[in-house]
């Protein structure tokens, strides 16, 4: 029989190219949902790309004990993809911050008193670079939380990914410990659903809904390669106790993805480019450009020369990304 993985919030954009990819290699999946209503969507979607016939689900909430240990049990590896995001700045951090952590030590828990193997934690660039306005970040830089202005996410995915590996050095007979960190993450949805901030961004370029375009620049990925990443990362030997980036060296402008739909043939797509004092002045009216303010003109790169070599890594192109995520959402732009 094949192994059990332990995917947790596999209704969500990274969680579910993770447990298709899963699939594809042969291993059993056990998904955790927040709401058992989401499955049939789920497993609707995965279907598209993956057999689902070793496809369960299970319900789990990051803030809840109830629930861990029964949806562990039987499992040799676990993928702890869960973990709440919210563009603009929350009233009360800790609405953020609380569940990342929480639920991060509570997987780690839970994967110690089943017996799991291995861990691998979906963490963020932003736990490396969330300090850096220029320069190249890499698997041992950790973002320094003394410095200002450092958004609550930036804040709930170093102290989550911290929590994580402070688990594995106070409780070494637990499972071994590996984190992908992902830097701004595009792709095909498997559901239509447009809901996730990478989508919506991109739906709202194909509609024309994007006039002007801010002086942001990512480190970008494709979500098919983040999925395989967690796959290969929770698999070879050699990846245990290790961070891996998994983003591309330069940090594209967020532009280019206009840029390459309108040279496909996408009408009525602006490539102009906003004065940075615009979009100061329009984040004191929009609550999600507020909490992107901070990121204008940073432009940092990334090392990401251990992905490549570890877990041999040949990134998708992003021109094919940006195509890919545009044709998968053709649905929900015409609706």
């Amino acid at each position: 029989m094949s192994d059990t993985v332990l995917v947790t919030g596999v209704s969500g954009y990274v969680g579910q190219h993770c447990a298709a990819e899963l699939l594809r290699q042969g291993f059993r999946v056990r998904g955790s949902l927040r709401n058992a209503r989401m499955a049939d969507a789920v497993r609707d979607g995965i279907a598209r790309v993956a057999p689902v016939e070793h496809l369960d689900f299970v319900a789990l909430d990051l803030r809840a004990d109830a629930g861990w240990d029964a949806a562990m049990a039987g499992c040799r590896f676990a993928l702890h993809v869960a973990s709440p995001y919210v563009l603009a700045e929350p009233r009360d951090t800790a609405t953020l911050i609380e569940p990342a952590v929480q639920g991060t030590r509570r997987a780690l828990a839970a994967a110690r008193r089943a017996g799991v193997e291995r861990v691998v934690v979906t963490s963020s660039v932003v736990a490396m670079n969330g300090h850096m306005t220029t320069g190249t970040f890499g698997p041992n830089d950790w973002t320094d939380l003394d410095a200002p202005n450092l958004h609550a996410y930036v804040r709930s995915k170093t102290l989550a990914e911290r929590a994580a590996w402070d688990l594995v050095h106070e409780e070494p007979d637990g499972p071994e410990l590996v984190t992908i960190n992902p830097g701004a993450v595009y792709g095909p949805t498997l559901t239509g659903d447009a809901s996730g901030q990478s989508l919506k961004w991109v739906a709202a370029i194909l509609r024309g809904k994007v006039p002007l375009f801010a002086r942001f620049y990512f480190t970008m990925v494709d979500v098919r390669d983040v999925a395989l990443l967690h796959v290969r990362a929770m698999t070879r030997p050699g990846a245990a106790g290790k961070r891996y980036v998994a983003a591309s060296r330069e940090a594209v402008p967020f532009v280019r993805i206009a840029e390459i739909l309108a040279a496909n043939g996408y009408p009525k797509l602006s490539t102009r480019t906003a004065p940075d004092a615009l979009i100061r002045v329009m984040g004191l009216f929009d609550a999600e450009i507020r909490g992107l303010v901070t990121y204008l003109g940073k432009r940092v790169g990334a090392d990401n020369t251990a992905t490549l070599r570890d877990l041999e890594w040949t990134p998708i192109p992003f021109e094919q990304t940006v195509l890919d995520t545009a044709a998968s959402l053709e649905g929900a732009v015409e609706a």
